[in-house]
């Protein structure tokens, strides 16, 4: 039996790489104290987290393989379709080839606290993002799918490279030479319209957030323009706000 002790051998594993885990799994899988086995069993469980989330991340990266004779392949997504108030807000995302962000995923799976970080990983890493809204006006003007998609091409005008093909979550978007590819899910099957979910999410939650700020009686940073019942009795209450959707909300004003 070694002759480390348990804060030792901690210390080896919190340190140790993947590879390196492993090799200390076998070595410490005879050692019978119960602080060695809890310790053990804790990074067993870690590697194999490891594990599936590099096959989660391989199966993320499907479309990105099969595009990749592109050079340029840019994930495209929405946020805010559905809130009573707000902007429509549209994120398109240039990861560099072979780019994996570990635990990225279809924003609606992530935690507040994952996006941000996530965003900020993404804008850090990507080759190019671009972000395009349209206003709670324009969604009255033209209807939400046609505010979408413009949204959208303005999302693609603000990349600093011009795509080669657009993995899209769902939607063919009018107007737009570039190949396209709808991918019904998409956010949660290419790891590039994730990227794009994520920025689209997170930049509008942030809009919401100032916006509470200067009209607090909504609530917008908690339901951020989402039809909850207290943001329902709101209107009621207090009429519509400059930013609330009037064609949404027609029946509780």
């Amino acid at each position: 039996m070694t002759s480390k002790s348990i804060s030792q051998i901690k210390s080896e594993f919190e340190t140790a790489s993947r590879e390196e885990i492993e090799k200390l799994l076998c070595y410490y899988e005879d050692d019978e104290r119960a602080g060695v086995r809890s310790l053990t069993e804790r990074f067993r469980k870690k590697v194999k987290k490891e594990k599936l989330e590099d096959e989660r991340l391989h199966h993320m990266l499907s479309y990105e393989r099969a595009y990749a004779e592109y050079s340029y392949i840019c994930g495209i997504d929405e946020a805010g379709r559905g809130p009573l108030a707000g902007p429509v807000v549209a994120g398109a995302v240039v990861l560099p080839k072979g780019c994996t962000i570990r635990y990225l995923n279809d924003s609606k799976q992530l935690s507040e606290k994952k996006r941000e970080e996530l965003f900020d990983e993404i804008m850090e890493k990507a080759v190019a993002a671009g972000i395009g809204m349209a206003s709670p006006a324009r969604i009255d003007e033209i209807n939400i799918l046609q505010a979408t998609y413009e949204a959208m091409r303005q999302a693609i005008d603000k990349l600093g490279v011009k795509p080669d093909i657009l993995l899209n979550d769902a939607v063919t978007i009018p107007g737009i030479e570039i190949r396209q590819v709808p991918i019904i899910k998409g956010d949660a099957k290419s790891l590039s319209i994730a990227a794009a979910s994520v920025v689209a999410k997170v930049t509008r939650d942030r809009l919401m957030a100032e916006y509470d700020k200067i009209m607090p009686e909504y609530g917008f940073a908690g339901h951020k323009g989402y039809g909850s019942s207290a943001h329902i009795e709101a209107i009621k209450k207090y009429g519509a706000s400059p930013i609330h959707r009037k064609t949404f909300i027609k029946n509780f004003v």
